[in-house]
């Protein structure tokens, strides 16, 4: 759920609806994707008529906006966690961990955060080429200086970044893919942990 900071206190009630408004935005954009979600599909998710909705957002595009302006944050938060004081395998591998949890806990948020991306990301550039390229020189940074010290294999610091997010997001990306091929009996997330340990530290074990 992704919380909002108002300019000016609001009431109880205002505060329930924005919310429910927020998750219900998040339930239907994650599922129908931006061009797909109306208006009229999240106000009655949101147990809300379409006017009462625009009281609180003017737009399909400022409810969009919020949502992933919350997400951005939330998605970059692991990322900043990495300790370069830390010791390298560890700090790497408990980032793919979190990644990985993430994936299971937030679904919706990795999915809506995908479809802006394959739209072009018309809402997000900004923040891609500001703070999140920042945020991913920084910690490159610190990963290829490990490596200078021998302290992990030599790897590409931002394809191995690129990896740890194309390995982990896949399982909420492509759940329902994941799902039919392994079956009901098997659980995706328990096993790609496993699997996961075994790839990453294999590949940067010096």
């Amino acid at each position: 759920m992704v919380d909002i900071s108002p300019q000016r206190p609001q009431t109880r009630i205002q505060r329930r609806n924005t919310e429910a408004i927020l998750e219900a935005a998040l339930e239907v954009f994650s599922a129908q994707g931006f061009r797909g979600a109306t208006l009229d599909q999240i106000a009655q998710a949101a147990g809300l008529s379409k006017p009462n909705l625009l009281y609180y957002f003017p737009s399909k595009e400022a409810i969009h906006l919020e949502l992933l302006s919350g997400l951005m944050d939330v998605w970059l938060a692991p990322l900043r966690a990495m300790d370069p004081e830390g010791e390298p395998r560890a700090e790497i591998m408990n980032y793919m961990r979190r990644k990985l949890e993430m994936s299971r806990e937030m679904p919706r948020e990795s999915r809506l955060f995908a479809n802006e991306i394959l739209q072009g990301a018309p809402r997000m550039m900004e923040g891609i080429e500001g703070d999140l390229r920042t945020l991913v020189d920084e910690k490159a940074a610190v990963i290829r200086g490990w490596a200078e010290a021998g302290k992990i294999a030599a790897v590409d610091p931002h394809h191995l970044i690129f990896s740890i997010w194309a390995l982990t997001q896949h399982y909420a990306d492509f759940d329902v893919q994941v799902r039919a091929v392994l079956g009901p009996e098997r659980d995706p997330f328990a096993e790609a942990g496993q699997f996961l340990d075994t790839l990453f530290e294999r590949l940067i074990a010096p």
